[in-house]
């Protein structure tokens, strides 16, 4: 059997944490990397007043602000085709290249579709009826349940499939994530997501660079108002704190491409614990609704997306 990079890179950790304690005069990162964001990532009002996108408090993502290009309830899906996204990997589409999703309030076994009415609206069931199964797609994954109004809806693996209102060009995902809820459908019938990320990585950024993502694809961020010598503080609580989730601790050897000088946690003034890269407090945006989202760069002159060393990317000097 293969070692993954993650079990190679547990050796010979004790000196590096040893090192990483006493970089700033804080305590190392010992949380395990599953640990989540610290605070809420409902948007909040000020620290840069940014938009937050799509996800909505009624718990499908409709807003009311539908594109007049949008799919429309009732349109064939025809021959179902596998797209490759650069951040969820293998995507499943319809004939015209529009994303497919899947609702966690849905269930598979049975299949059973939860979303009606405003719900149904911004996310347009995808009707049965001539839907096939194109290249790289087992045909067997697909099915149809009667919805409640007696109208036929496409299944795959189980799972009732949906449009996206916002979705108006070929290879859009604009529904990844909204509300916390909604997923691009996999050709399996899974949620199409980039399988075994570390806690903190790297991507490429095409117009940023090499930039700090989190275990969920997701930027990573810094405060310029925030502080990391001699030790790291924080700046951002409460409003800030919602807007901006903390990202929580993670293991050393739970990091690919991030610099390990300064690579550590540190406890907040609430008392929780937060990560840091180069000993800079990092954070997650909550207007970021998928991964390769940048809508925190640059926000009120203070948010940056973070490079590998630590550094905000495209900070004024």
């Amino acid at each position: 059997m293969m070692i993954s990079w993650r079990t190679a890179s547990l050796v010979a950790t004790a000196a590096s944490v040893l090192a990483l304690t006493t970089a700033c005069g804080q305590d190392n990162a010992t949380t395990p990397s599953s640990a989540q964001n610290v605070g809420a990532t409902a948007a909040a009002g000020g620290y840069g007043g940014a938009g937050t996108g799509t996800g909505a408090g009624n718990g499908y993502g409709a807003d009311g602000s539908q594109s007049s290009s949008s799919p429309s309830p009732g349109v064939p899906a025809g021959a179902l085709a596998v797209a490759a996204n650069p951040d969820l990997g293998k995507v499943l589409t319809d004939v015209s290249g529009l994303t497919l999703y899947r609702f966690d309030q849905d269930t598979a076994k049975p299949p059973k579709s939860n979303c009606d009415g405003d719900c149904a609206t911004t996310w347009p069931p995808v009707p049965a009826d001539d839907a096939t199964a194109g290249d790289g797609i087992d045909k067997a994954l697909l099915g149809e349940v009667t919805r409640t109004d007696g109208t036929k809806q496409l299944t795959v693996g189980g799972w009732p499939a949906y449009r996206y209102a916002k979705d108006v060009n070929s290879g859009d995902v604009n529904g990844q994530g909204v509300g916390g809820k909604w997923f691009a459908l996999a050709p399996d019938g899974k949620k199409a997501a980039q399988s075994d990320l570390p806690g903190l990585s790297t991507r490429k950024d095409p117009k940023l660079g090499e930039i700090v993502i989190d275990k969920n694809g997701m930027t990573v961020y810094r405060f310029l108002k925030d502080e990391a010598w001699p030790k790291p503080v924080s700046n951002c609580a409460g409003d800030c704190l919602e807007k901006w989730p903390a990202v929580a601790p993670v293991e050393a050897a739970d990091t690919k491409g991030v610099v390990k000088k300064g690579l550590m946690s540190f406890t907040r003034s609430d008392g929780a614990k937060q990560m840091t890269v180069n000993c800079s407090p990092i954070y997650t945006f909550a207007g970021d609704k998928a991964p390769g989202d940048t809508n925190g760069q640059g926000v009120g002159g203070t948010w940056y997306a973070v490079a590998p060393d630590g550094k905000p990317v495209g900070a004024p000097e």
